[in-house]
């Protein structure tokens, strides 16, 4: 991991705010001039820390209304089992995130469907026939309280 001054912390935080900000605008917001901001922000996507840029989009504007979080256990926790359930995880477009977990459940799950149909057809028909699902286990959100893509400071 590199090592982050002042400015590089400053220049995170305003791309997590605007990815689409200029070099120009960049370097007025953090203090710096353009040329040293644009190598900055060459060194933070060449470390990793800068991941990549996207659009944020409103999933319920597209049609996609229900969000339902799914803990899945596994009857087994070798190797072959947690890699055979992320291969199938990965071809469900409706599971948003997935998180391999500590503690009861071995597997943390966001699915997005159109409304409660759709969820209950992915869960009956695909993910309960998924090679080695001992349960699950799903809640559905009231409401988003708090949002973020990453901590920043």
């Amino acid at each position: 991991m590199p090592t982050l001054d002042d400015p590089d912390r400053r220049i995170i935080q305003e791309l997590s705010r605007n990815g689409r900000i200029t070099t120009l605008e960049l370097s007025e917001a953090v203090g710096l001039s353009p040329t040293p901001v644009a190598r900055r922000v060459r060194r933070l996507e060449d470390a990793g820390v800068i991941r990549g840029y996207a659009a944020l989009i409103d999933e319920a504007e597209l049609g996609f209304g229900v969000s339902v979080f799914v803990s899945v256990k596994l009857d087994k926790q070798v190797d072959d089992a947690l890699d055979a359930f992320e291969t199938s995880i990965e071809k469900f477009p409706e599971v948003v995130d997935c998180w391999l977990m500590t503690g009861n459940r071995d597997y943390l799950l966001r699915i997005v469907t159109v409304d409660l149909q759709e969820f209950e057809r992915f869960l009956v028909g695909r993910l309960t026939k998924v090679r080695g699902v001992a349960s699950i286990e799903s809640s559905i959100p009231l409401r988003r309280v708090k949002s973020g893509l990453a901590r920043t400071a």
